[in-house]
């Protein structure tokens, strides 16, 4: 299963799926153009999924619907989202031409904040990101916490579809935290060669991501005792751990 991320704003990407007969999955088009320039003239998409309301992940619906007038647009409950015909929930399965998706509900970036998985596939909005994660604008670091161990809990061959292309970053945040991890070492190599290459890095695997991801490590007694050392405090559980971890990455600079 092939997902295709459409670049869009500044660091932004757009995931599209096609089947076999040139229909579409889109998933958080905060930008009508490269959803458009990429479909051009074929046949209208099977559906839009919605991640959170965020502007640069719902903001392009109005004109693919304007495009393709009824078009499904799946999203969380959430009145922020008007564009939304059809409200999902944790739990859910949503059917979307040849596919299938299992709802998972991540707050901490948002309060309303879902996933889809499904066909070997993770869209996962600012929840999760190659070795990072999002900020938490409405939700609390357990929270979020809670959310990132629902998410690593998926099979690690999933192919994680981040909606930001903040790798590279993040890579610098994460050998601050655990220089001494080999795959992460290996990892940011890997990185950085995409980049200079101008290459995305995403999709990641999740199974990449529990070896490198300092937010998915907070058990990991290196990562424990660099948060503690930050914080120059004692944390009392993982879900402090990481709470430490995003506010150090909060106010990080390489």
């Amino acid at each position: 299963m092939h997902a295709l991320p459409l670049p869009a704003f500044d660091d932004n990407y757009i995931w599209l799926l096609r089947d076999g007969t040139g229909r579409a999955l889109v998933v958080d088009p905060g930008d009508a153009a490269p959803v458009l320039a990429a479909l051009g003239d074929g046949p209208p998409p099977h559906a839009i999924l919605l991640t959170h309301h965020h502007g640069d992940h719902i903001g392009g619906v109005d004109e693919l619907l304007a495009r393709w007038p009824g078009t499904p647009v799946f999203a969380p409950r959430d009145e922020r989202i008007a564009s939304a015909s059809q409200w999902v929930e944790s739990g859910d399965e949503v059917a979307v031409g040849p596919w299938r998706f299992r709802v998972l509900a991540v707050p901490g970036h948002t309060r309303s904040h879902v996933a889809y998985h499904g066909e070997g596939l993770l869209f996962c909005g600012d929840t999760l990101f190659s070795l990072g994660c999002g900020r938490m604008f409405e939700g609390t670091a357990a929270q979020m916490h809670a959310s990132l161990a629902r998410l690593a809990a998926l099979p690690g061959d999933t192919k994680v579809c981040c909606a930001h292309e903040y790798t590279l970053a993040n890579a610098a945040f994460a050998l601050a935290v655990d220089p001494e991890n080999p795959a992460l070492q290996a990892r940011a190599d890997a990185i950085r060669s995409l980049r200079a290459a101008g290459q995305p890095t995403l999709p990641t695997r999740l199974g990449e991501e529990r070896a490198c991801n300092p937010f998915l490590r907070c058990a990991e007694p290196a990562v424990r005792a660099a948060a503690q050392r930050h914080a120059g405090r004692p944390l009392a559980n993982d879900a402090e751990v990481f709470g430490a971890l995003r506010v150090w990455k909060d106010g990080f600079r390489a």
